[in-house]
């Protein structure tokens, strides 16, 4: 009778709620996007970055998906989830052993003292199969499955990762190009205003302050420029290392950052396509899957449990052993035999830890997609203010040359000092030092956004995913 009610409520336990996706609250438009990012929906790219439009920058994102180490990781944990895989479809299975053995007996005749050896065979097989009545073994192989596919989403993360880290790095390296030539420049300015003031001073029109003050300015910018150099080879080693290759191994030529690389256009999406496009939700989504299986598991291991077990035997002498012989001496036997779990402690433990690490993955799951709609509007928000900052700079630098020209013909007509031309010129190496410091920030948070946005990954919805 117990047998039989635990069989019956164990039955009803088997029918378990279709997997959701956990609830998260989402908003329906980014607000920093603005009615243009609002409206549009088409996909990013696959190789996005290509839109920068510089070949140098595609090679070495290239050799970077080859050779980082991370990404090696990565796709042996994939691999490692694939085998999983196989282990839990090993375990519906039926498994078969054999064994053997060979005993020898010497005994020694009491009349006539000759000894006589006695050796016999025995042969063993045996035959063990579960049979997966309420599928609790295909929950187990589901789970494997879901961690793969979070594997799979964990090696597109660390891809995006990989790629955001070589754009940036190498748009930083070019950004020290070029402030490296604008700085050279401002000390050839600097060089020419202390040549005019010690000319002053020795015609004692300027008092050896100035001298000294301007001297200081040189050795300032002197130093600007060794500190630029210092900085130019570590953003190259830091390369060198997401390519995969020692630190020193990788010479980057030189060139500057605004005519080599061009802006990239904001990516287009709704916040409700980032639950599908970014890798890291995914994974997190196929944890909580996972985890959802793992529940199931352990829930029907309270049912009872019919297994298929059978066994043969045989042997003989091995002086008269032959293939015939071992056939006919041989014994099987075949038949069901059924577990039903009474009383089992570990059982009700390991429904609680599922269920509680289910939760767990629920809650990180609601924690990566809140993370993942800040990226989004702190990227815009970036974008938005350094894009309307670099207007507020390229209005200020057309002034400052038009200031340079007028003062550069007051010259010619005696009206200035050359002094006051090389000053407007300092300003107006400076302006070109906040602009090219801007479009680098945009070009880094444009990264930035597409590595937010999901960087062109399309994945199906889990809860549709077929496993």
């Amino acid at each position: 009778m117990v047998a039989c009610a635990t069989f019956q409520t164990g039955c009803g336990a088997t029918s378990a709620a279709s997997y959701e996706r956990p609830a998260v609250s989402t908003p329906s438009v980014y607000r920093a996007g603005g009615e243009a990012f609002e409206m549009a929906r088409e996909s990013i790219a696959p190789h996005w970055w290509r839109g920068f439009r510089d070949t140098y920058l595609d090679a070495l994102i290239e050799r970077s998906i080859q050779g980082n180490p991370d990404l090696r990781i990565a796709v042996a944990r994939v691999e490692e989830a694939s085998a999983a895989i196989g282990q839990a479809r090993a375990a519906r299975l039926p498994t078969v052993s054999a064994g053997g053995n060979v005993t020898a007996r010497g005994d020694r005749s009491p009349f006539s003292g000759n000894r006589q050896t006695t050796e016999n065979y025995g042969a063993q097989t045996q035959l063990s199969w579960e049979i997966d009545t309420w599928g609790k073994l295909k929950k187990g192989v589901n789970a494997r499955k879901a961690a793969y596919r979070a594997g799979e989403a964990d090696w597109r993360a660390a891809y995006l990762t990989i790629v955001s880290q070589v754009a940036t790095s190498y748009f930083l390296v070019r950004q020290f190009d070029e402030q490296l030539a604008i700085q050279q420049r401002s000390l050839d300015t600097a060089q020419s205003i202390l040549r005019i003031y010690r000319n002053q001073l020795r015609e004692g029109l300027v008092a050896n302050t100035e001298v000294l003050r301007q001297e200081a300015e040189v050795n300032s910018i002197r130093r600007g420029v060794l500190d630029l150099q210092r900085q130019r080879d570590l953003g190259e080693n830091a390369l060198a290392t997401l390519l995969g290759v020692p630190a020193g191994g990788l010479d980057v030529p030189v060139s500057p950052l605004t005519p080599t690389v061009r802006e990239l256009d904001v990516p287009a999406g709704l916040p409700a396509d980032l639950l599908r496009r970014r890798p890291d939700i995914v994974a997190a989504e196929y944890r909580v899957l996972e985890a959802y299986e793992l529940v199931g598991q352990a829930e029907l291991a309270r049912l009872p449990s019919l297994s298929l077990t059978g066994n043969s035997s045989g042997g003989g002498s091995l002086a008269s052993a032959s293939l015939s012989a071992l056939v006919k001496s041989l014994t099987f036997g075949i038949g069901p035999s059924v577990n039903i779990p009474l009383f089992d402690p570990g059982v009700k433990a390991r429904i609680r830890t599922s269920k509680a690490s289910a939760r767990t993955r629920e809650e990180e799951y609601r924690r990566t997609v809140i993370l993942a709609f800040q990226e989004v509007e702190d990227a815009l928000v970036n974008l938005s203010s350094r894009r309307a900052q670099k207007a507020e700079l390229l209005a200020e630098l057309k002034n400052l040359e038009t200031v340079a020209r007028q003062m550069r013909a007051q010259l010619r007509a005696g009206i200035v000092t050359q002094l006051e031309v090389l000053e407007s010129e300092r300003r107006l190496l400076s302006t070109n030092q906040s602009l090219l410091s801007t479009h680098q920030q945009i070009l880094a948070d444009t990264v930035t956004l597409y590595k937010a946005m999901g960087g062109g990954w399309d994945e199906d919805i889990v809860s549709q995913a077929s496993l």
